[in-house]
């Protein structure tokens, strides 16, 4: 019996960085073959509209930014209750949504098992569609923590083509 595992990149691209976690799980979907229990959803800054997308699931890998209160481009990983809406804080730059449906899937009994976020430092959330050069040029690295923590998981994705 295979896990069932959703990807959900967060965030809002009107405002450079904070589209991050769309543009990368965008980018996994377009460049890479990932494994059938693998679900890649564009969460947007959709809220509890997420929850038909935690529900039934072992577990869920979110993207988005954070304020980690460190350099622009740092990458975390939290894992469970380091989720701040798990542990009850509020690092998140935007994140009532996500602290919300989290909420809602505990209270429900709903929670995947595993749930993770990996979360980067955002440079600007001023209004642009372009990601700043700082966040630019850490996609890779968060693209390979993505596949790390899905790896980890037991999904293995593969570059769609060899370069």
């Amino acid at each position: 019996m295979s896990l069932k595992t959703t990807l959900i990149g967060l965030g809002n691209i009107l405002m450079r960085d904070e589209g991050v976690g769309i543009h990368v799980v965008k980018y996994i979907q377009e460049n890479f073959v990932v494994p059938p229990e693998l679900e890649i959803v564009d969460g947007g800054t959709s809220g509890l509209d997420l929850l038909p997308f935690i529900e039934g699931r072992d577990q869920v890998l979110f993207v988005d930014t954070v304020n980690f209160n460190r350099e622009p481009g740092y990458i975390s990983v939290l894992l469970n209750g380091q989720i701040p809406a798990l542990s009850g804080t509020k690092d998140c730059l935007h994140h009532m949504g996500l602290m919300d449906v989290l909420a809602a899937a505990r209270l429900l009994d709903k929670l995947p098992a595993q749930i993770a976020l990996i979360g980067i430092q955002p440079h600007t959330i001023a209004t642009g569609l372009d990601l700043s050069p700082s966040i630019q040029a850490r996609l890779q690295p968060l693209v390979d923590q993505i596949l790390k923590q899905l790896a980890f998981w037991g999904l293995a994705c593969r570059p769609c083509r060899e370069f």
